[in-house]
């Protein structure tokens, strides 16, 4: 007699468990949806920023509530990381990737709706969460699936999407506040059915990653859920040496996201929304140059160089800022980018080889669990203080972590195989 419940079991196990793929057409089209959705959370988080001036002329949102905005998206983003970045280990990359990019558009819905600082805070508390847990998950479905030439592809797609995505989300909603209909919602709506397409993308992409018996997979998901960071073994002096280079890297970019149209504004005298949009991101978005100019280097050579340079051109971004003069402020703030994605990208290939596959989600969360809790920190306490202290003050306080950070860096680091 036909047992049809054990029948639609074994059914259903074999295509959960499905092996993952060896197609090399098939691992493309996964790497081409996971990291093209990945940059697209981040251009989705980007997109709120050049509006920061307008919802505190037209809504009444103070230097406070901006940064707080920033700090509550990098929160959010944090706390997904540590709480939700293993997931796609045990349930599987595209059902996992395909719940952030879903929450994503929700939060891009709820910024339709801004009018004050509440939904502000409540849009970007979405992304923050979307964002933590695209990054882990979309970022593991990429390393998983990335040609294995040109070598540096896999860390320059993690560590740079980020960089990439945020300022170029900043841009076009920069361009189309200033020059589009409608500049409080169509951007907004824009990425809100180009997210929905991602998720459908990613669904039919191979699954990576496949999770056990449901039972099973269920069990090892809620174990998940317990806070953990991730350290794979030998790689603990590597994971220090690159928390430097975040340090000094996040922290300003955290800066600029939180004042970039306050310092537009206020220092450099424009009020034009794309103005904004570019000192923004000008810090960022030229960072993923920095792997492939620097392929042929070693990592932990990548790693020293990117950050010293790097603080070099911090020193004139700041010398830029106090004297009121945007072209060089912008200037520097392009070659910082570069001189980033050369010390971050080094940092991310000095890693990859110490981690096993199954580690991969995990060592990912950890990275960007350093990445916003640079950022986030020192957000809140500038906001605290912005009422009352200079922002270029504020900015010669971000300098310093810098320079922190990338001594941190130049002790820690050292050469090996």
């Amino acid at each position: 007699m036909l047992d049809w419940d054990t029948d639609v079991r074994t059914i259903l196990q074999e295509v959960i468990t499905e092996t993952p793929p060896r197609s090399p057409r098939s691992r493309l089209f996964g790497f081409a949806a996971a990291s093209g959705s990945l940059v697209l959370v981040f251009v989705a988080a980007g997109t709120p920023i050049p509006l920061y001036t307008t919802y505190r002329l037209e809504d009444g949102l103070t230097h406070g509530d901006l940064a707080a905005a920033a700090a509550v998206y990098l929160i959010a983003a944090a706390f997904a990381l540590l709480v939700l970045g293993r997931l796609s280990d045990h349930m599987g990359r595209r059902p996992v990737a395909v719940v952030a990019l879903v929450l994503a558009a929700a939060g891009m819905g709820v910024l339709l709706t801004v009018d004050s600082a509440a939904p502000l805070l409540l849009g970007r508390t979405m992304q923050g969460l979307a964002t933590g847990i695209a990054t882990s998950t979309l970022g593991a479905y990429a390393i998983d699936t990335a040609p294995t030439r040109p070598h540096w592809l896999a860390a320059v797609t993690t560590s740079a999407a980020p960089m990439l995505g945020i300022p170029s989300g900043a841009l076009l909603a920069g361009a189309l506040v200033d020059h589009g209909p409608d500049p409080r919602h169509l951007t907004f709506s824009i990425l809100l059915g180009a997210l929905l397409l991602a998720a459908v993308a990613v669904s039919f992409g191979p699954e990576t990653a496949p999770p056990a018996p449901w039972r099973e997979a269920l069990d090892r998901a809620a174990a998940s859920l317990r806070p953990r960071i991730l350290v794979p073994q030998g790689a603990g002096r590597p994971l220090v040496a690159m928390a430097g280079v975040i340090l000094a890297t996040w922290s300003v970019g955290g800066f600029y996201q939180a004042f970039g149209p306050s310092i537009t504004a206020v220092e450099l005298g424009s009020s034009a929304a794309l103005t904004a949009a570019a000192v923004f991101a000008s810090f960022t978005v030229l960072n993923m140059l920095g792997g492939p100019l620097t392929s042929s280097w070693r990592p932990v050579t990548g790693l020293r160089v990117g950050a010293v340079v790097y603080l070099l051109l911090l020193a004139g971004i700041l010398t830029s800022l106090a004297a009121g003069e945007i072209l060089p402020f912008l200037l520097f703030s392009l070659a910082a980018g570069v001189a980033q994605g050369i010390a971050q990208t080094g940092g991310m290939r000095s890693l990859l080889p110490l981690t096993a596959p199954q580690e991969r989600a995990g060592l990912v969360s950890t990275v960007y669990l350093l990445n916003y809790s640079s950022a986030a920190i020192p957000s809140l306490i500038a906001g605290q203080v912005s009422d009352t202290v200079g922002l270029v003050q504020i900015a010669c306080s971000y300098g310093v972590l810098a320079l922190l950070g990338v001594t941190m860096t130049l002790v820690v680091a050292r050469s090996g195989r």
